[in-house]
């Protein structure tokens, strides 16, 4: 009997786990299904992403990064959280050393390993997040023109908490992020 039920919970966890299991890409990169697949032209996805109602962000990632698997299979593998992001951001995925061209939003093409330079994305994940508009962008050059960066791997909450942030426009309030996590934290606590 105990082993019948071992094998059962045995069973039932190695289905759940598998219902989250990502993709590897040719790249080593982990990939979801409803990540954007371009012509990387930044420009061009972010007018799409506008036109969709939707923000949109890079995620930095590179082969080998124990961090950005845990993105993958921890952060990503939450519903709630993967459905909020694919509901409200178009997600282009760039790897930190990749060599396909990218197009920049200043019309300057780079392999991808170069436009990382340009940006300034030093580790991984990183996620950049951009403004609303094409319009937004005009005469910004490179991380100049993002209006948010999340560095690194963060929990589910926190995560999350820089799309919602984003989403909010709280940056454009001049509120940071620390103080925005508080102010939700604090408004999920019961009153005394």
């Amino acid at each position: 009997m105990k082993r019948l039920l071992v094998l059962t919970v045995l069973l039932a966890w190695s289905t759940i786990a598998t219902a989250h299991e990502t993709k590897m890409g040719d790249d080593g990169l982990h990939k979801q299904d409803w990540f954007l697949n371009s012509f990387l032209d930044l420009k061009d996805d972010l007018a799409e992403a506008t036109k969709s109602g939707k923000r949109f962000a890079i995620v930095w990632e590179q082969k080998g990064c124990p961090y950005c698997a845990d993105m993958h299979v921890i952060n990503f593998a939450d519903d709630k959280l993967r459905t909020w992001i694919k509901d409200h951001y178009v997600v282009l995925q760039l790897n930190l050393w990749g060599s396909r061209e990218v197009t920049d939003f200043d019309g300057q093409v780079l392999p991808e390993k170069e436009l990382a330079r340009k940006y300034r994305i030093t580790f991984t994940p990183t996620v950049q997040y951009f403004p609303e508009s094409v319009a937004e962008m005009a005469g910004k050059k490179g991380a100049d023109g993002e209006v948010a960066r999340l560095p690194g791997y963060f929990r589910n909450g926190h995560f999350l908490g820089m799309f919602e942030y984003v989403w909010d426009k709280r940056y454009a309030k001049g509120q940071d992020f620390q103080r925005y996590i508080i102010e939700k934290s604090e408004a999920r606590q019961p009153s005394r």
